[in-house]
């Protein structure tokens, strides 16, 4: 069997459940000095505003039952946090209102309702335990009279400002400007007007917990005030709209007119334009797909208003079809002696690097349809890696572009971006092919080692067809999403070094190395470039002024210590810019710069030759280094302490170089006997090794030898010679392995002042790419095994 339920409510005339007090059973006797308190999630009632509620919290349904059944007054206190079900005291605010219960009915859906009205404040003291509901101690809080002329003052503001925020409303009740006008009382003012701010519920419950009237009236007048300002903007804001709106819909009708009238007077201007442009797409000598692909865009374009957003997209896509070149290739002028007379008179030295130009140019000649390889200049920065780009188009009488790619990392720089984006445009090397007008210019690719990857793609990757003489001759950019053939393309790639180029793109070049330049190169350099490009740059002429080889001589050993020449040209513009001052004021008309002359210009040296005095003292040694800006001197110093028999290495050294350190201690201890240091205790004393400038990261194999004799030479007390560099791997055996970057790292020992550089003797095919005049400064001796170093490195 099954109890039939009736309702709890009946219900009255309207469908509506009316609660009867009559017929339930009496719950919980509450004192006459307590609160019930109903709980409200985001939602904060000002006293004398009328405020439906739906509940449905098993408390909050005990409570408004409660307060229905007993006819007593209710606390309505907000939530802290929305989101719990079941608050307790901690949860609630502190500051709430007391209302009279209007109302209490369930709806058809069976939802219940009640409706309040807020009387006054009050402050919840204690709760009470043990009933199904909340319920407080409290402490009313009562307004004292409020007569006062600043009161008064604010209130009439206030008003004023809540009518303009009604007026800005367009859904605000005509009526409540009135009921506003009619309010004397500032406190209810103040609780009337915080009640419709469209305002979050923490702000008005700041607001409902202020006792003080006045500031109460300050907040609610900045609240409103903020108001005002928004409605104020988005109203403008919305006239704006509007017109722009009625502007476009003018705009539309008066073209749309216009192209009336240009019909019936015959006067068809966008048809011309549409006609001279499907006669350049005819002209243009396009493949045939791209040229259908025109054709195709072209009906589209004749079928669109001009006030369309694609109409504009479809023009500029056009426009660039027509104005690459698809057939037009500039005449090749190969003759290989005015090339090798262009080469020379724009470059010093490089003799290898000019015999292989004149090779790839020689090929060209002989077969000019051949697919040419793609040339890749590697060296330090200032060797001449991107005019020689420019002496090649030159020399070929072709026209030079040319795309710096440091930084790079998005593949569309390359490839484009597609159509669909707002502002896309064809990657760099369809821009710079328009830009050159040409099929066939000498197209430099510069700076390819510092491309990056990132999100967006890889533009290293993107490359690979524009490089790859198998694919370049369809190579299709996103934004043309049509082939161009990029086969008569002279490209030239430049990098400072190759280990960041990933191995497929460096796979497609033939790598040319540039070395770095000898303190004689960097001086004939000086003589026939340098001061003649500076005195043009600063207005001067050779008669005016002139820099003597001595001169030129100390500005390259004192004031710069670089592979290339970059610097010394800026140092050479200085000291021309002293005697342009001089020239200007009137105190010379002609200036000879001459060595001593330099010191007063530039300053004090900038480099001296350290070597000697750093290795001055047992357990120094000179190393040879290899950078992407050319080789270096390092400097390795070992010391020994008291201690426990530890190896000390700092300097910051990367797990390589450490492993050679520790490597070079044991070969030391392992012919200990054979070096006379049979009294030294390695386990009673700490061997530190250091390697200065401690905040350049350093690593790789090839310190072994320069290790190995800074240790041997601080337990020997035996000095390591001043004008001796070395480098080279070692073995635990003794042997010295060979090592890479020889040419970079002789050229360093001899900008250094050494006159000593001890090799790997493996290295000695290596001895070709060492320059002539850098050989014959030098004297190379050759290691088979760490004795050698031994007996030439250590005095005595």
């Amino acid at each position: 069997m099954t109890e039939e339920r009736k309702p709890a409510f009946p219900t009255g005339s309207t469908g509506e459940i009316v609660y009867q007090p009559e017929g339930r059973q009496p719950g919980p006797a509450v004192p006459e000095d307590v609160l019930i308190v109903l709980p409200v999630r985001n939602t904060v009632v000002f006293p004398g505003a009328v405020v439906p509620l739906t509940i449905g919290r098993r408390i909050s349904l005990a409570a408004a039952e409660e307060a229905a059944r007993s006819g007593r007054r209710i606390g309505l206190v907000m939530q802290k946090d929305p989101s719990v079900d079941e608050p307790g005291p901690q949860d609630l605010h502190p500051v709430g209102t007391i209302a009279r219960v209007v109302r209490y009915f369930t709806a058809r859906d069976g939802t219940q309702h009640v409706v309040c009205q807020g009387e006054q404040r009050f402050r919840a003291l204690d709760y009470l335990p043990g009933l199904p509901f909340l319920a407080a101690r409290f402490d009313e809080a009562r307004e004292p009279p409020s007569e006062s002329m600043a009161l008064e003052a604010r209130a009439r503001i206030l008003k004023e400002r809540a009518i303009e925020a009604i007026q800005l409303l367009p859904q605000a009740m005509p009526e409540l400007a009135g009921i506003i006008n009619g309010l004397e009382d500032p406190g209810q003012l103040a609780d009337l007007v915080a009640g419709f701010l469209d305002v979050k519920p923490a702000q008005k419950q700041q607001v409902l917990e202020t006792f003080d009237l006045q500031v109460r009236l300050d907040k609610v007048l900045e609240l409103l005030t903020h108001q005002v300002e928004v409605l104020k903007l988005t109203r403008q804001l919305e006239e704006q709209t509007k017109e722009n709106l009625e502007e476009r819909q003018r705009e539309f009708f008066l073209r749309e007119q216009m192209k009336t009238i240009q019909k019936e007077l015959g006067d068809n201007g966008d048809a011309s334009e549409l006609d001279e442009l499907r006669a350049a797409i005819e002209a243009a000598g396009m493949p045939e797909e791209a040229a259908q692909q025109a054709r195709k865009e072209l009906r589209r374009l004749e079928q669109m208003p001009e006030s369309s957003g694609e109409h504009s997209m479809v023009r500029t896509y056009l426009d660039w079809l027509v104005a690459l070149p698809w057939t037009k290739l500039d005449a090749e002028t190969i003759d290989i002696a005015r090339a090798r007379q262009v080469l020379e008179e724009d470059h010093f030295g490089l003799p290898k690097v000019k015999q292989r130009i004149l090779e790839y140019l020689a090929v060209r000649k002989l077969n000019p349809e051949g697919r040419s390889p793609i040339l890749c200049f590697v060296g330090p920065p200032g060797v001449g890696k991107t005019s020689l780009g420019q002496s090649i188009a030159k020399a070929l009488g072709l026209k030079f572009v040319r795309a710096s790619l440091g930084g790079v990392h998005d593949e569309a720089e390359i490839r484009g971006h597609r159509r669909t984006y707002i502002g896309s445009l064809p990657g760099n090397v369809i821009q710079q092919l328009r830009k050159s007008g040409t099929r066939n210019p000498v197209f430099m690719l510069d700076e390819m080692d510092k491309l990056g990857a990132g999100f967006h793609g890889d533009p290293s990757s993107a490359l690979l067809e524009v490089l790859d003489p198998e694919q370049n001759t369809t190579f299709r950019d996103n934004y043309l999403a049509v082939p161009f053939d990029l086969s008569k393309v002279f490209f030239v790639a430049t990098a400072n070094q190759l280990d960041t180029i990933p191995g497929p793109l460096r796979d497609r070049m033939e790598i040319i190395e540039l070395p770095g330049y000898t303190q004689e190169e960097k001086l004939e350099i000086a003589r026939r470039y340098l001061v003649q490009r500076q005195l043009k740059a600063n207005g001067l002429s050779a008669e005016q002024a002139s820099i003597t080889d001595a001169a030129l001589q100390e500005i390259a050993a004192h004031y710069t210590r670089e592979a290339g020449v970059r610097n010394l040209e800026r140092e050479v513009g200085a000291v021309l810019r002293n005697a342009a001052v001089r020239i200007s004021e009137g105190s010379a008309t002609e200036v000879t710069i001459d060595a001593p002359a330099i010191r007063d210009i530039l300053g004090a040296r900038k480099f001296e030759s350290e070597v000697a005095a750093r290795t001055s003292t047992a357990g120094v040694a000179t190393g040879l280094a290899w950078t992407p800006v050319g080789g270096d001197i390092l400097f390795i110093e070992a010391t020994s302490m008291p201690g426990k028999g530890q190896l000390i290495l700092t300097g910051q050294l990367g797990d390589v170089m450490k492993e050679s350190a520790q490597a070079a201690v044991t070969l030391v201890k392992t012919r200990a006997g054979q070096l006379g240091i049979q009294g030294f205790d390695f386990d009673r004393h700490d061997l530190h090794v250091h390697l200065p400038a401690g905040a350049i990261p350093k690593d790789g194999p090839s310190a072994g030898v320069a290790l190995f004799l800074a240790v041997a030479s601080l337990l020997t007390g035996r000095k390591v010679r001043s004008d001796v560099a070395m480098t080279g791997e070692i073995s635990l055996r003794g042997l010295v392995l060979p090592v890479g970057g020889i040419k970079e790292k002789t050229l360093a020992a001899l900008r250094a002042g050494i006159t000593t550089v001890l090799l790997p003797k493996r290295n000695d095919k290596d001895l070709e790419e060492i320059p002539e005049n850098a050989r014959r400064q030098l004297d190379i001796i050759w290691l088979e095994t760490v004795d050698d170093a031994l007996r030439a490195a250590l005095e005595g």
